[in-house]
């Protein structure tokens, strides 16, 4: 079977609304030419809501583009007068307020404008697909579907992809690889039910914690600290989380529940609580307006307090008991001490579960085909670190059935419905064989699309393992494996945080070596989303000074930068594949493989700075190297201005887009923007390398540098900063320093360096950096408080 494929060439968004917008953006990142549609402005340009909007895009906070200059894709349009542009679009997506009537009558007016082979489908969060397709023509109804973004639309993994009962399904699997390629999406098909499956089951979850709150009588800001981090959730937890929606968007996606879904057997549940109208009314809508159930007073977060009728200092916490019983690692043990506590936290926790459980039984065969679904629902499109069917089955999926049954019974759980028969006929809902589908009463395996073939490590669900490799050579450090017999091997990292120490260098050397001798290619990847590496081992670090062990890190230096050039010039083709952190040392590392493949969620700098050192595991000698191999007129000083500006400021990317237009990757390095695809993608990199006959680069024996005059005029610029209190004293010795080893030292401008003098140059500072008092202080800070020190 080939992999279904859709041509989108240019898209149109309909609704330049914050989610619009953001959607737009999105397609931006991805290079995807972008109309963005609202209504003519009354006054001045016609174009002037669109214009606002993508205007607005570049002051939201979590960033939506990528890259500023992605923001050149969108072209602000108006309905009375770029209608005609319709027909160039391959893909149109209407994200207009959730109305029926005004989406029924966008469509009736757009629809002759568009091509006979165009998609077009809604952002709907909760209206019938069904309802919706029924103003189109009957030809175009076969290429409409629902394509529910969650916000922010980047970063939210989850697309729930909703078929009308007339949707070609060619045309649903061309979505579904397009959204999951292209745009780097988690796609769930979902049912033609009200709020499909996230905002169905995560929309209760709140009303059930809201239902909870006032019955056991806990402060917002206690159910927040309830409900967040300590349970694997957001740390907006529940009552942030509304505030962020906008207080006035979750009393609409409520009643819509309501509207909706009257046989609901908790339909009583489904109205918001009287306070949540009273904010509504005083215009207290959320973050957007200002304040909420949350506010900020000068520096400090306050939150509503209902009995009092104002807002009151925030910070509440989990009782001693229940912050015991959440430390617990053993699921099993967590529940049953939740369910057996007197502690009042503690039954409104289990209040909150049970219900949860509950409701996701009883909705399931309503909802969606699998509780796979369900569970990569809830975790993609709200962030929680496990589904509900995950955690009920972790924590003893059959003990769990029968305490709910036992409080149902007692009249104690939201609704009176029993639980449906087939949870006592599974012993979890998640297996080797699949995941549980009610409708098929049998267990179904994950979905067999091609696209997914590119997934070799997908998301896991709970349980679940994949192929881990064959073990071709490992130390306590690193380990090399490999996947089938293509000669690619897989080099992964043992530490936490995937950091660098001794075992880790040495493991990359000799893993090269058996490379060079039984492989055509290695790729460095990591099994986290987290971090590629997130730098040196900087606790090691700082003991060795502050024990007077001076030679072990000068050692441990030195050898770091022999792993970084035994990186660049090993016989067979290295590639980096990065995804979250790669800082310092894991930057450098990049720095020095032939290509590095990068997730578009890529964060990655040089950042030695904010702790009081510089990068000296070969980074700003690849800058210096890099800057006069670009200098076609010789003058290397612009490039290594731009560069010791990023260096000194400790700048670490956005993305990785972000990251090319700073220089930290290459213009011909790889960006993937589903991150469960890197790995494939960069063995495919590697193998090509290798297949075209690769040659590591020649050494650079012939650097020019700036020498004296280009570090005297960095110098000036740093005085000035320091006149101005932009930077402290110590920020100006260690910029002094990196602007001393990119310029190659005060020697004469233009002269010519080799490598090693670079690389020598960058071991003097920084172990003289190591050696003060103050960089020892950032560290140390650093180390406690996860975050940089000014001194």
């Amino acid at each position: 079977m080939t992999n279904p494929r859709l041509n989108i060439r240019q898209v149109a968004v309909l609704g330049a609304g914050v989610m619009g917008a953001q959607i737009a953006a999105h397609f931006a990142n991805a290079d995807i030419p972008t109309l963005l549609f609202d209504l003519p402005a009354k006054e001045g340009d016609k174009n002037g809501i669109a214009l606002k909007a993508i205007a607005h895009l570049g002051k939201l906070s979590p960033v939506p583009l990528a890259d500023k200059a992605k923001l050149a894709a969108i072209t602000p349009a108006n309905y009375d007068e770029h209608l005609a542009q319709l027909r160039g679009c391959d893909l149109v997506i209407e994200a207009i307020a959730e109305r029926l009537d005004w989406k029924l009558d966008l469509y009736n007016k757009i629809a002759p404008h568009l091509s006979d082979s165009a998609v077009i489908a809604s952002n709907t969060s909760g209206l019938h697909i069904e309802a919706l397709a029924q103003a189109l023509p009957a030809a175009l109804r076969a290429r409409f579907a629902g394509v529910h973004f969650f916000n922010p639309p980047r970063y939210m993994h989850l697309v729930e992809l909703i078929a009308d009962s007339q949707t070609n399904p060619g045309v649903l699997d061309g979505l579904e690889s397009f959204l999951t390629t292209t745009l780097g999406k988690g796609v769930v098909r979902a049912k033609d039910t009200p709020n499909f499956i996230g905002n169905r089951i995560g929309v209760f979850s709140i009303l059930a914690t809201m239902h909870h709150t006032a019955q056991f009588g806990l402060p917002f800001d206690l159910a927040d600290a309830l409900t967040g981090p300590a349970i694997g959730r957001p740390k907006s937890a529940t009552y942030r989380t509304a505030d962020v929606v906008g207080l006035d968007t979750m009393a609409h996606v409520i009643k819509t529940m309501a509207d909706t879904l009257p046989d609901d057997p908790w339909h009583g549940h489904f109205q918001s609580p009287a306070w949540l109208a009273a904010l509504i009314d005083k215009g207290a809508l959320g973050q957007k307006s200002g304040a909420g159930i949350y506010t900020k007073r000068g520096k400090d977060i306050v939150v509503l307090d209902l009995a009092k009728q104002d807002y009151v200092a925030s910070g509440a916490k989990p009782s001693d008991e229940v912050a015991a019983i959440l430390a617990l690692k053993n699921p099993a043990e967590r529940f049953a001490k939740l369910h057996d506590s007197h502690d009042t936290q503690a039954q409104f926790l289990w209040a909150v579960f049970r219900d949860l459980f509950h409701y996701c039984a009883c909705q399931l065969a309503a909802i969606a085909e699998t509780a796979r679904d369900v569970d990569f629902a809830i975790r993609w499109g709200y962030g929680w670190k496990q589904g509900p069917f995950e955690t009920w089955q972790a924590a003893g999926w059959a003990q769990i059935a029968r305490w709910i049954e036992a409080d149902i019974a007692a009249g104690k759980a939201m609704s009176k419905a029993p639980l449906p028969e087939w949870v006592a006929k599974v012993d979890g809902v998640h297996h080797a064989e699949g995941s549980w589908s009610p409708q098929r009463e049998q267990y179904l395996p994950r979905s067999a699309h091609p696209v997914y073939a590119r997934q070799l490590f997908p998301d896991p669900l709970l349980g679940e393992r994949f192929d881990s490799g064959k073990t071709l050579w490992e130390n306590e450090g690193v380990r090399l494996w490999s996947l089938g017999n293509d000669g690619v091997g897989i080099l992964s990292f043992k530490t936490k945080m995937n950091t660098v120490n001794d075992a880790v260098l040495d493991g990359i050397q000799q893993a090269i070596d058996f490379a060079e001798q039984q492989l055509k290619a290695v790729v460095i990847w990591q099994d986290s989303d987290k971090a590629f590496s997130a730098g040196a081992d900087l606790k090691g670090m700082l003991g060795f000074v502050q024990s007077g062990q001076i030679a072990k890190l000068e050692s441990m230096i030195a050898n770091f930068q022999k792993t970084s050039l035994r990186i660049k010039y090993a016989q067979v083709p290295v590639v980096a594949a990065i995804r979250g952190l790669a800082l310092g040392g894991g930057c450098e590392f990049q720095m020095h493989c032939a290509r590095t493949v990068a997730a578009l969620e890529s964060y990655i700098g040089l950042v030695e700075a904010g702790v009081g050192l510089l990068p000296a595991g070969g980074g700003l000698k690849e800058i210096a190297v890099r800057a006069s191999q670009r200098a076609a007129d010789g003058d290397v000083f612009p490039e290594i201005k731009r560069m010791f500006e990023v260096v000194a400021q400790a700048k670490a990317s956005g993305s990785a887009f972000e990251a090319k237009a700073l220089g930290l990757l290459r213009p011909d390095d790889v960006i993937v923007f589903n991150g469960f695809e890197l790995l494939h993608v960069a063995k495919a990199v590697a193998t090509a390398m290798a297949e075209s006959g690769y040659r590591p680069p020649l050494p650079a024996h012939q650097v020019n540098v700036a020498g004296d005059v280009g570090l005297a005029t960095l110098k000036m610029a740093l005085v000035n900063m320091l006149e101005g209190r932009f930077i402290s004293e110590h920020d100006d010795v260690i910029a002094s320093r990196i602007g001393d080893v990119l310029c190659g030292g005060a020697i004469e401008r233009g002269a010519q360096v080799d490598e090693q003098w670079l690389l020598d140059l960058e071991r003097k500072h920084f172990f003289e950096l190591a050696q003060m008092p103050r960089t020892q202080e950032r560290i140390a800070h650093t180390l406690a408080t996860g975050k940089p020190l000014r001194n």
